[in-house]
């Protein structure tokens, strides 16, 4: 196995832990005033602490136009992905149920990839993205909820925030170093998670340990691992392949909140993620073409 395939299999499997400790920063918020308040401290000591890496990119050649458009990436695929399905859960949508909205992302980005990115999305990938869906919706279970109908359009909205915000990225196939991309879009974010929480009545942190554990939870797992293995698995792979990997994120959940709050293990859980496995394969490439892992 040549050496970039095994960094992007290892990448990739890094990214689904990463991706899926963002539903755990979100329980973990539960015991705080708000997730609102939560993630606007997150994306603001995120932009803290990476905004000098923007500058070192400046003078290191990054333009003007790659910042503009790693801020578009930014605002669609972080602030309006987020803070539309979270609203969403907050209004009642059961988290299941936006999980398996948000689970059609793998989907709508294969039909997309081909138009869009000039993708070829093989009948064995497809069969997989299905397969791959079935499995989450299995895992997931099939409470319908009470919520209003619009607040499913949330769910959408911000399923479709991240599909736009991965396909513009991939067709940019933009070069701007990591850390800084993400330094542009928590600086991005911060703003919006911001007017969201002083709607709440309230943008000052607590002085509680609980408060401070999901802050630096996001920061660390969901931000720098999660966003971060995202975009760099995008620019070594398709987009098909990287949007497939979110089958593996719901089931992957349920491991961490049984390691960590001890949620019980469902047959349908098991068997869902047994599944996902099963759809993932058959939905990504046999193993990503060196020509397809650049160095990032």
């Amino acid at each position: 196995m040549k050496r970039a395939v095994l960094v992007t299999l290892l990448l990739e499997a890094a990214m689904v832990v990463a991706w899926s400790s963002g539903f755990i920063g979100g329980k973990l918020s539960a015991d705080t005033p708000g997730v609102f308040l939560v993630l606007f401290w997150r994306f603001l000591i995120a932009s803290l602490l990476l905004a000098p890496f923007v500058r070192q990119a400046t003078r290191s050649g990054v333009t003007a136009l790659q910042l503009r458009r790693q801020a578009v990436i930014g605002f669609f695929g972080m602030f309006v992905y987020l803070a539309a399905g979270l609203k969403a859960i907050e209004l009642g949508v059961p988290a299941g149920l936006a999980a398996l909205i948000g689970a059609l992302q793998p989907l709508t980005t294969a039909a997309l990839a081909g138009p869009v990115l000039g993708e070829s999305v093989r009948g064995r990938q497809w069969f997989g993205l299905l397969l791959g869906f079935a499995g989450v919706a299995l895992a997931v279970g099939g409470d319908p909820g009470n919520a209003p109908a619009w607040t499913y359009g949330l769910c959408l909205l911000g399923m479709a925030s991240l599909v736009g915000a991965t396909l513009y990225a991939k067709a940019r196939q933009d070069t701007t170093p990591m850390l800084p991309a993400l330094a542009v879009h928590c600086i991005v974010a911060t703003p919006g998670f911001l007017i969201l929480t002083l709607l709440e009545g309230n943008f000052w942190p607590p002085l509680e340990p609980a408060f401070g554990l999901a802050v630096v939870w996001f920061i660390l797992f969901s931000t720098l691992g999660g966003y971060g293995l995202y975009w760099l698995c995008l620019r070594r792979t398709t987009a098909t392949r990287v949007a497939s990997l979110i089958y593996l994120t719901p089931p992957v959940t349920m491991v961490w909140a049984w390691a960590m709050f001890g949620e019980a293990l469902t047959l349908a859980g098991i068997a869902g993620f047994a599944l996902c496995l099963l759809g993932v394969g058959l939905a990504a490439q046999r193993r990503p073409a060196a020509a397809d892992c650049p160095q990032g």
